[in-house]
């Protein structure tokens, strides 16, 4: 390896504009406890809930996301799954109907699995917004 640096630019996540908003002693210290709570600063959280408002992402802590990427494992292993099981009858194979069976019962479970999730998601949001665990 050479000795050569590399120029890293962080632009991309400057913080280039501001938004102000007046809350009270009383507010400030209801969000404070919130940002705490959700282990995040209070400009973060105050961010996290805009974006969040705004439909551009979902405030996730780091449960939610170990959560979100098991189901997304289980997700590519059934992806996996359907796709030999379509190989193998586009390829004039025959597949035996409880492997269909099997099969359309993994995607049901995830289906349910992701549709909890995001339940859990939406409830523990509001909760977590106004500092409630």
């Amino acid at each position: 390896m050479n000795d050569a640096k590399f120029d890293v630019r962080l632009e991309a996540n400057r913080k280039e504009r501001m938004v102000h908003a007046r809350v009270s002693a009383g507010e400030y210290a209801a969000i404070e406890k919130a940002a705490k709570a959700a282990d995040m600063s209070v400009s973060g959280f105050f961010r996290s809930l805009i974006l969040e408002g705004a439909g551009d992402r979902p405030m996730l802590t780091e449960e939610d996301r170990l959560v979100m990427a098991l189901l997304l494992e289980d997700m590519r292993a059934i992806g996996v799954n359907l796709n030999q099981v379509a190989r193998s009858i586009n390829s004039g194979k025959s597949v035996h109907p409880s492997e269909l069976d099997i099969n359309l019962q993994n995607v049901q479970r995830i289906q349910a699995a992701v549709m909890t999730e995001l339940r859990s998601l939406a409830k523990r949001a509001g909760h977590r917004r106004r500092g409630e665990g």
